[in-house]
């Protein structure tokens, strides 16, 4: 475990003109340039973030390492990892419409890498922002804790020649490393804190079920002989106790995208640098489990739109290049390209492997030859995602720490900008003996808890250390409960609460730690796509003041939107309804939309009675018309259209008449037409 602080200076971010933005291709001079708010990592919070600061009325410079945009977002991360859709709100929540729109659905949360990026660049050609590509933090000036400038080179073309100064008010770091952060001098750690510093319980060394090995799996290069040495991915590391804190840093590892369409399908081949004893052990965990022989044992492969994939580890020995990362965070940019080649290596040799390694069993390899690279993504990085998936790397050491205690809603913040809902979530750390037999340690997979809020002050730097800088994504988190919080959709929504805090303190002159934090949960609240335009209005089961329940409904604290959902099991003894009324602020037409869990015991169909202050009129949603896709706990079901008049005279009533099973009252959206604003 390290902790430091690093006084340095800051970044320096100059611009690509828009022309050359949209064409992706890298500048080859920018001249010194400063703008009010300087976002370094065109990840997707630092895309949400731009666009933010632009619709907050601010000028907006844009710095990103390489020719990538979107993060892992667009970098094969189609399998978004939502927790909980109440947790994903404002800008966020648009992005996952817009990849719906696309795909002619009303959201999306499985998509394509080319799909993902183009909807990014959406975001950057209408709010008409200037970004540069292959350009890179050497230095941050700062004067009296506060930011000056930063200073660049090309990423490409490093060296004093290619040197460029970026000033600015406010400087948000976005990128997954925290170099920015750290090259201001702020607090930060990485590896896993022990237990005792939090008083939490899954922090540190576990060595836990998930993502293992099986009993009996030798890890010497000549079975039984100790004095062979260790086979390769083994560590010599030995086991320290539970909650034992260590540098240690979960594994890196890329979210794959192929395709088996044979029309887009490049052939996988052997890769440069091929080793096939790194997957030695990978042999012996299939011998070891003689009865998982589908390719599907070995990697998570979740289907993607157009015949794709989303591949992840999964199991023992997978995707994830475990103890080959501890390095990464506090890496120069040259042993991080090397890092980086080496994660490239392994993976792209891991499924020429699998396909044609004869020691591989047969139906296996069968089943992996059907699949390739797919033509039309990343056509400038030979089809292959240029977003290694840093899990994890720095974390800053800020105002405010989140804990597992905020996980599960032990402690719980009145600063809110942002919720999580995913697991605590930690991929393994360290692959070793134990009594003589491989074993990984590190993973964690603990939840059962509902969204939870995320403080603001978990994005603030101490003010003794740095006044004008956000910490969106290598937020102050403890490593377990970073690992709830560093999901996508999350990030975006920090990012656009990090953009407006920053335009916020542009706007009263004074420190991103001392804004007025009421007016800034505000504005995310009415004005979430920060447009100016009426708000749609959720009602969820929880929300007393805008509902009527009726009947014995039980309330239940698992697979619905929100904290909670109402559940009633019909019968002609057992009937009730639950009312949803909102406030409508601006009379118009509105889309509605009731919220379906996905849950066992479902009634076939769900009876919806919509009145519009007028009429009524009733809706039948059969559950068979229901697809829930990806790693949600539900689905919206469109309930139709209605022109509503401003106040609380219009309503959606659930009724479990006709049902002949569960039926579940959760939550109703109503989105305003555009023509209302």
């Amino acid at each position: 475990m390290k902790m430091k602080k690093l006084i340095a200076g800051i970044i320096l971010i100059p611009f690509l003109l828009l022309a050359c933005n949209r064409s992706n291709s890298p500048s080859s001079t920018v001249a010194d340039i400063s703008a009010d708010v300087i976002i370094y990592g065109a990840t997707s919070a630092g895309v949400i973030a731009a666009y933010s600061a632009k619709q907050m009325g601010k000028s907006v410079l844009i710095i990103e390492p390489s020719t990538h945009l979107g993060g892992l977002s667009s970098g094969g991360l189609g399998q978004t990892d939502i927790g909980n859709k109440y947790a994903v709100t404002g800008l966020a929540r648009d992005f996952y419409r817009r990849i719906g729109k696309h795909y002619g659905q009303f959201e999306k949360w499985l998509f394509e890498p080319h799909v993902a990026r183009e909807t990014f660049q959406q975001y950057i050609d209408e709010a008409d922002l200037q970004i540069i590509y292959l350009h890179r933090l050497v230095d941050v000036a700062t004067q009296d804790g506060t930011i000056q400038n930063l200073t660049i080179e090309r990423s490409d073309q490093p060296g004093k020649e290619n040197e460029k100064t970026v000033s600015g008010k406010m400087f948000i770091d976005c990128t997954y490393e925290g170099d920015l952060m750290a090259k201001v001098g702020v607090s930060y750690i990485v590896g896993r804190e022990a237990n005792k510093t939090y008083n939490e319980t899954i922090n540190g060394v576990q060595l836990m079920e998930g993502h293992q090995f099986p009993d009996g799996v030798d890890p010497y290069n000549t079975p039984g002989d100790p004095s062979s040495g260790l086979i390769w991915g083994v560590s010599d590391n030995s086991l320290l106790p539970n909650g034992t804190g260590d540098g240690k840093v979960q594994a890196y590892n890329y979210r794959i995208c192929l395709t088996k369409d044979p029309d887009n399908r490049i052939a996988i081949t052997e890769p440069e640098g091929y080793d096939a004893s790194k997957y030695e052990l990978l042999l012996r965990l299939m011998a070891a489990q003689p009865d998982k022989q589908m390719l599907y044992n070995y990697f998570i492969w979740s289907g993607m739109p157009n015949s794709k994939t989303d591949i992840n580890n999964r199991g023992g020995f997978s995707t994830d290049m475990i103890g080959m990362n501890y390095n990464y965070p506090e890496a120069s940019y040259e042993e991080r390209a090397e890092i980086v080649k080496a994660h490239d290596s392994y993976t792209k040799g891991l499924l020429y492997f699998v396909g044609n390694d004869s020691r591989v069993p047969e139906q296996i390899r069968t089943e992996m030859q059907k699949w390739g690279y797919p033509k039309d993504e990343y056509p400038n990085n030979n089809h292959w995602t240029p977003q290694l998936y840093v899990r994890e790397a720095r974390r800053m050491i800020g105002d405010y720490v989140m804990t597992q205690a905020n996980c599960l809603g032990e402690k719980v913040v009145a600063d809110k900008v942002g919720m999580a809902a995913y697991t605590m979530d930690s991929h393994n750390c360290q692959r070793i003996v134990v009594d003589g037999q491989v074993k990984n340690e590190g993973n964690v997979e603990v939840g059962g808890f509902g969204p939870f809020p995320i403080a603001y002050r978990s994005l603030t730097p101490k003010e003794t250390e740095c006044k004008n800088l956000l910490v969106p994504v290598c937020l102050s988190a403890s490593h377990i409960a970073y690992g709830s919080i560093r999901m996508e959709p999350v990030f975006m929504v920090l990012g656009q609460s990090a953009a407006v805090a920053a335009s916020m303190a542009i706007d009263a002159e004074t420190s991103v730690q001392n804004i007025n934090v009421d007016q800034l949960k505000n504005k995310l609240a009415s004005d979430p796509l920060l447009d100016g335009n009426t708000a749609e209005i959720v009602v969820d089961n929880e929300d007393n003041t805008h509902l009527e329940i009726n009947g014995n409904w039980e309330n239940r604290n698992r697979g619905g939107y929100g904290p909670s959902l109402l559940a009633l099991n019909a019968d002609e003894n057992t009937q009730g309804t639950v009312k949803f009324s909102p406030e409508i602020r601006k009379d118009g037409l509105y889309e509605v939309y009731a919220y379906f869990p996905k849950l066992p015991d479902v009634s076939s169909q769900t009876k919806f009675i919509i009145h519009d202050a007028k009429s009524t009129r009733e809706v039948i949603i059969k559950q068979e018309d229901i697809k829930v896709e990806g790693q949600t706990s539900g689905e919206w079901a469109n309930l139709g259209s209605y022109q509503l008049p401003a106040g609380k005279e219009s309503y959606v009533e659930v009724s479990t008449e006709d049902a002949d099973g569960l039926v579940f009252a959760d939550a109703i959206i109503w989105i305003p037409a555009k023509n209302n604003n």
